[in-house]
């Protein structure tokens, strides 16, 4: 390091020089940058001798401020050179990189796409609509009445347990994830005028473990209508129309006597379509029945004068049927290529 407090040709052009060999050996802007702040910022030698120069003879200060400011000139001007020189170089070596070759082979661009389960609950709700019924939705963390009191569940039906309801904390609130979508079909009767037709798709809770066909968290559609005069064969009739639609002309539909809290007489419900795995067969879809008096009543409707009926599938277990998927892991895991085989859309 020069000696900074004698002000003459030797110590500037020792500091120089030391400066000029520091800017010329930067080569990105950041190591420039760090050069200027050791050879011009404070407490550089450069600014050291200029500090230097209060204490010289009044005689000697105008040509050792001369001296000194010719020198921080031409460090001034190296830096600006060096700075524009990397900045150049940076520039080229950024379009090189990314230089691109117009002969070589493109690659189709692939947009994104929505999951096969939207897509599927899509298609439900437009059939539905088409047959002049409405979208009913609800919310996914539901008051324990609507979720069980409202669908003549007993206070110790075994759905009402820990182990099968996702409770919300405190347990004094009497909030659930929801574990169906029953309680929209509640809420309609509530806000709507009779007659109501309703199909009620959306997220729904149970404490189940992941394995190859269960999920803790799936998907459901389910149909209300409430009407003068309706039947089981309105329901029968609104399902085989259903079902034809969703897998095809040659596909039925067949009741078994079965038991909910929300319906008398309940069914569970079977369909038979030629599957993706190559041969016809009946599977059970879902449940459906005419809708209990009392749910009619907690819905503040008259079950002496209308009557309804109810019907709910999963979607996740109709896209698993219906396109041969055989792993629950594949729906949830979010891997493109799941998506991709299925056929992708917008």
């Amino acid at each position: 390091m020069s000696d900074v407090t004698a002000v003459n040709p030797e110590t500037v052009s020792a500091a120089v020089e030391e400066a000029l060999a520091a800017i010329d050996a930067a080569n990105t802007i950041a190591d420039l940058k760090s050069v200027r702040s050791r050879h011009l910022g404070d407490g550089s030698p450069i600014v050291q001798l200029n500090q230097a120069i209060g204490s010289l003879p009044k005689e000697s200060k105008a040509e050792a401020g001369k001296l000194v400011g010719q020198a921080r000139g031409r460090l001034n001007k190296a830096y600006a050179e060096r700075e524009a020189a990397i900045a150049d170089a940076e520039k080229e070596a950024t379009l090189l990189a990314e230089t691109v070759d117009v002969t070589e082979a493109s690659f189709a661009w692939r947009p994104g796409a929505r999951h096969p389960l939207s897509l599927l609950q899509d298609q439900v709700c437009d059939i539905f609509v088409g047959m002049g019924w409405e979208i009913a939705e609800g919310p996914e963390v539901e008051n324990e009445w609507f979720n069980f009191d409202a669908l003549n569940f007993d206070a110790d039906h075994p759905a009402r347990a820990m182990q099968d309801t996702f409770f919300v904390d405190p347990p004094s609130d009497h909030l659930v994830l929801r574990t169906h979508t029953s309680p929209v079909q509640v809420r309609s009767m509530l806000e709507r005028d009779v007659p109501i037709y309703v199909l009620c798709p959306g997220r729904v809770y149970r404490t189940d473990e992941l394995d190859s066909t269960h999920t803790p968290v799936f998907h459901q559609f389910e149909g209300l209508a409430v009407d003068e005069g309706l039947t089981m064969a309105d329901l029968k009739g609104t399902l085989e129309h259903f079902a034809r639609i969703m897998f095809g002309d040659e596909a039925r539909i067949r009741l078994r006597p079965a038991f909910f809290p929300f319906t008398e007489p309940s069914a569970e419900l079977d369909v038979w379509f030629a599957d993706k795995k190559g041969g016809p067969g009946w599977i059970e879809w879902g449940g459906c029945g005419v809708v209990n008096p009392n749910v009619l009543r907690s819905g503040g409707i008259d079950p002496e004068k209308y009557s309804g009926f109810a019907f709910g599938m999963g979607v996740d277990r109709t896209l698993m049927f219906r396109n041969g998927v055989t792993d629950m892991h594949d729906i949830v895991e979010g891997d493109v290529r799941f998506s991709q085989q299925l056929g992708v859309s917008l």
